[in-house]
């Protein structure tokens, strides 16, 4: 191709993409999450990126129709996946006689949206999701486990992560209990603002919408409670006597005491936890980097996940961990410390006499878990140290041939300088060890 054709290379906007380095590091926190979901009995799914449009936008409206990425391929109307949920429900639905009740899947994958590329949101992510699905019923227990997961998969990134856990019935039960019901998702959508908002501006909203003063100061005062489960439920008993209300402190309250059975105890209550103004029915959780306001993942409780696929009824609950976020903000941390990952655990300098030798003991070190390479494109044993270097590599074996003869390899530290001469099983132990 002529010089003057050459198409520049560029990423589309909203696309994510990392530099090795930070893929290896990405690679490793998925897989501590997949790792803790199967420990918890959670069992995979991978559902496809396409579905079609009547399926993927059944429960959607409004904004989402907006998203999606839809187009047609022949006679089929189709649409790229903008979420795990759908795909789970229309799975559920299709082969609810082979699975087994409950059923707990976790799925991790990348989902797509076609909204405005800004910091914090992108047009492809991954989304880490595990929910438990009920055949016609399911015991607030599920709803505990759920919370309980969340709060392990923070666990197994070495992050501190405040959950904060609200129901959503008490809201609506007081809502209801104003005869405001008709304005039920108007409301919800000022009082899920109220951490970026302050209570003057919500106040006015709530006028707007057509709260009294009263109204708005007695709602306001709801839901900015916040603090122990046990308390703010002993607190607010004698709040408002309508039923769905009191069905949701219930709830509330049998979910709290289940909570230190799976090992969940940084959580506290903030009813101004909304998650979403149609979708969630009773429980609802976020997570929260400690000490700040920025939301690491959620989940809550859903009545009828099938409810388009099928007239039998499924509640079902569950949990995401919005990694692609995550790892976005402890990136910009410093969180990370880049120069402490590697692809490689050690290079192995050879001589040009000493290479099939070499390229078998790169054979035996990786047999026995050790990420070895072969330096044979460096030209001189003084580049292949400099190339080591400059790729921060720890290690760098020396092979030459009075080292094949005697079986001991030179092993050189370049962070200090230090070497020493070990056979291979003395090398793959050493190497293992700076590892711990």
């Amino acid at each position: 191709m002529e010089q003057n054709n050459l198409i520049i290379p560029r990423k589309l906007k909203g696309f994510w993409e990392l530099m090795p380095k930070e893929q290896i590091l990405f690679s490793s926190l998925l897989q501590k999450l997949e790792k803790v979901f199967q420990d918890n009995c959670f069992v995979p799914l991978d559902t496809p990126v396409l579905e079609y449009s009547d399926a993927l936008l059944a429960k959607s409206g409004g904004e989402t129709d907006k998203q999606v990425f839809r187009f047609e391929k022949g006679d089929a109307d189709m649409c790229m996946r903008y979420d795990l949920t759908v795909p789970l429900a229309r799975f559920v639905a299709m082969h609810k006689n082979e699975l087994n009740f409950p059923f707990k899947r976790y799925q991790i994958g990348k989902v797509y949206r076609g909204e405005r590329p800004q910091k914090g949101r992108f047009r492809e992510f991954y989304q880490c999701d595990a929910d438990i699905i009920g055949d016609g019923e399911l015991s607030v227990v599920a709803d505990a486990e759920c919370v309980g997961l969340f709060n392990k998969c923070f666990k197994a990134l070495d992050l501190d992560v405040e959950i904060r856990i609200s129901n959503r019935k008490i809201l609506a039960g007081f809502i209801e209990s104003l005869n405001k019901t008709a304005k039920n998702a108007n409301i919800l959508i000022v009082l899920d603002k109220l951490d970026k908002i302050s209570p003057q501006t919500a106040k006015a909203e709530l006028q707007e919408i057509g709260l009294t003063d009263i109204e708005c100061d007695k709602i306001l005062n709801l839901a900015e409670k916040r603090g122990k489960i046990a308390e703010i439920v002993q607190n607010l008993r004698d709040f408002c006597s309508n039923t769905v209300f009191q069905t949701g402190l219930d709830e509330l309250e049998t979910l709290g005491g289940l909570l230190e059975n799976f090992g969940c105890e940084n959580a506290v209550c903030a009813l101004n936890i909304i998650r979403g103004h149609d979708y969630y029915t009773g429980t609802v959780f976020e997570g929260f980097l400690s000490g700040t306001q920025i939301a690491v993942g959620g989940g809550g409780r859903f009545e009828n996940l099938c409810s388009f696929f099928s007239k039998e009824k499924m509640p079902g609950v569950g949990m995401s961990v919005g990694i692609t976020r995550l790892f976005d903000i402890l990136m910009e941390q410093n969180y990370f410390d880049l120069t402490r990952t590697n692809e490689i655990d050690v290079a192995i300098a050879n001589f040009d006499e000493t290479l099939a030798e070499s390229l078998k003991i790169a054979t035996n070190l990786r047999e026995n878990g050790v990420k070895a390479d072969v330096f044979y494109e460096c030209k001189s044993f003084k580049a292949k140290l400099k190339e080591a270097n400059r790729r921060g590599i720890k290690f760098v074996l020396i092979v030459g041939e009075d080292e094949i003869q005697s079986q001991r390899f030179t092993l050189k530290d370049m962070e200090n300088g230090t070497q020493e001469q070990l056979s291979l099983s003395e090398i793959v132990q050493k190497i293992k060890s700076t590892r711990m």
